[in-house]
């Protein structure tokens, strides 16, 4: 008896099918799932064709509305434009999604998609192609660049000086913080480069920027391409000419009376140790320090007598620090910086030791590296034929003989090979020296000061060889980026290696 009633209540809980005659639990369709599938279409107001528009100039993707976006043939990227195309798919949950090989040249995209549906308590899964044919269509930049007549406004950045450490600074700080990207292109030109824009506010924009980074001046032109009488519309193309000031880090210079007034009493000649949005001077007599804004600048200008080509190599024989009570004090004095010594020191030229025996005594603000044997890059002032007028004035009892500016450690060819980082550039030409040697000297004063380097994008270089440690070049003492300080400084936006990666 308990064997019948189950039957009995298994025969009153299920139905046939109303198609194929199947028994299924009841449902609002009392149709079984294989009748549902082929009688109801979940994909119904899905389109399987649809259209991509591709710019053949600068090999885009339009990502509706107006975002244009490079896509490799099968990329994620492309798959995502692919999907956001295609109408009515938010009604259904999509559970995979992957390309269809097809030619390469046949302008035709086909996308294969698995989604689920629910029907009448139902859960139906169907597989589908999409066809996306490929139309030409010219982005708004390869638009007004094939018109000839497509920047706006221009921005000319300049630096009229033998040393481009400056100009370099300034181009990684552009890349850093973005400031090139509304571009519509950059020509490299001798000297400088050129920023073309499609709109006066974003050449305004740069300009600003620069202002805010380096002390520069800018001057301002327009000039009237066409005019419409009846609605009073003027057609301008506008032109900012930035000058970028003339010095570099490394830099002698020699100030004038006024301006060493205004600066606490400095010495007259100071070296340049950093520049930032002001100068940064250093007094090697005293290691007096002062920072000069771009206003002064330009209000009392004044240019290098000495740029770090003229560099002469120096051999230490004996160095004696000054003590705190020994200095001259004056009333009115400025800073003095705690970070360098000031010390006495014996020199003589590393191209005449052991041929000529005397020393040459001199003052210097980097006593707290240097000691004797060590090698040192310093100016000879005493054999200079400097031409400035500042410096014409100055008493020649009160000009120091050697100014000495930083240490040299081992070869520059060895230290190019231990270096396993790179920079990216603005422009592949180089706009500044014929030899290039400035930009490699940029690169070492960045191994140098860690400061510097936190203003600068630094990359692995895939194709740089690590050095071995057993080799006779290799200097462990030379200032270097080592593997975890590189790894720590490299921005995310270009991380595409992992720790073990790298190593």
């Amino acid at each position: 008896m308990e064997t019948l009633d189950i039957q009995e209540q298994e025969f009153l809980t299920s139905v046939r099918c109303c198609t194929c005659g199947v028994g299924i639990e009841p449902n609002p369709a009392n149709m079984c799932v294989g009748c549902l599938r082929s009688q109801i279409n979940i994909t119904e107001g899905i389109p399987e064709q649809a259209t991509l528009h591709f710019c053949r100039g600068c090999e885009r993707y339009l990502q509706p509305p107006t975002e244009w976006v490079h896509c490799a043939l099968e990329s994620r990227e492309l798959l995502s434009i692919c999907l956001k195309r295609l109408k009515g798919l938010n009604r259904l949950k999509l559970i995979d999604a992957g390309f269809v090989w097809t030619e390469p040249h046949s302008k035709r995209i086909k996308v294969k998609l698995v989604v689920h549906g629910e029907v009448m308590g139902a859960v139906l899964q169907k597989e589908f192609v999409v066809i996306y044919t490929i139309a030409h269509q010219m982005c708004d930049n390869c638009h007004r660049t094939e018109a000839k007549d497509y920047w706006k406004a221009l921005v000319q950045v300049r630096q009229k000086a033998e040393n481009k450490k400056t100009f370099y600074y300034l181009e990684q700080l552009i890349l850093k913080h973005k400031a090139h990207e509304n571009t519509l292109g950059i020509k490299p030109i001798h000297g400088g480069l050129d920023f073309y824009y499609a709109t006066e506010a974003h050449s305004k924009k740069m300009v600003d920027f620069l202002s805010t980074v380096l002390p520069c001046k800018s001057q301002h032109s327009k000039k009237l391409i066409s005019h419409d009488i009846h609605s009073n519309v003027y057609n301008y193309k506008f032109t900012y000419s930035v000058d970028i000031v003339p010095i570099s880090k490394d830099s002698v210079v020699c100030l004038s009376k006024k301006l060493t007034q205004l600066l606490a009493g400095i010495s007259p000649i100071c070296l340049v140790y950093r520049v930032t949005n002001s100068l940064h001077l250093i007094d090697p007599s005293s290691a007096q320090i002062t920072e000069l804004s771009s206003t002064n600048y330009w209000r009392y200008p004044f240019t290098a007598i000495c740029n770090p080509k003229q560099l002469v190599e120096y051999i230490v024989m004996d160095i004696e620090p000054i003590m705190d009570k020994d200095r001259k004090i004056f009333p009115g004095q400025g800073n003095i910086s705690t970070r360098h010594v000031l010390a006495d020191v014996w020199l003589v030229k590393a191209s005449e030791l052991g041929i000529n025996d005397s020393t040459i005594h001199t003052r210097t603000h980097l006593g707290h590296v240097l000691k004797p044997g060590d090698s040192v890059m310093g100016y000879n002032l005493e054999d200079s034929n400097v031409n400035d007028s500042n410096f014409e004035k100055l008493d020649s009892s009160k000009v120091p003989d050697v100014i000495l500016v930083k240490k040299q450690f081992g070869d520059k060819s060895a230290r190019k090979r231990q270096r396993i980082w790179k920079l990216k550039r603005l422009a592949e030409e180089d706009t500044g020296s014929i030899d290039g040697k400035d930009f490699n000297e940029f690169m070492d004063d960045l191994e140098e000061d860690p400061e510097l380097r936190r203003n600068v994008n630094i990359y692995k270089d895939s194709k740089a060889v690590p050095v071995d440690i057993n080799d006779t070049n290799y200097d462990p003492n030379m200032p270097h980026i080592t593997l975890e300080e590189m790894l720590d400084e490299l921005t995310v936006d270009d991380v595409e290696m992992t720790e073990e990666e790298v190593e």
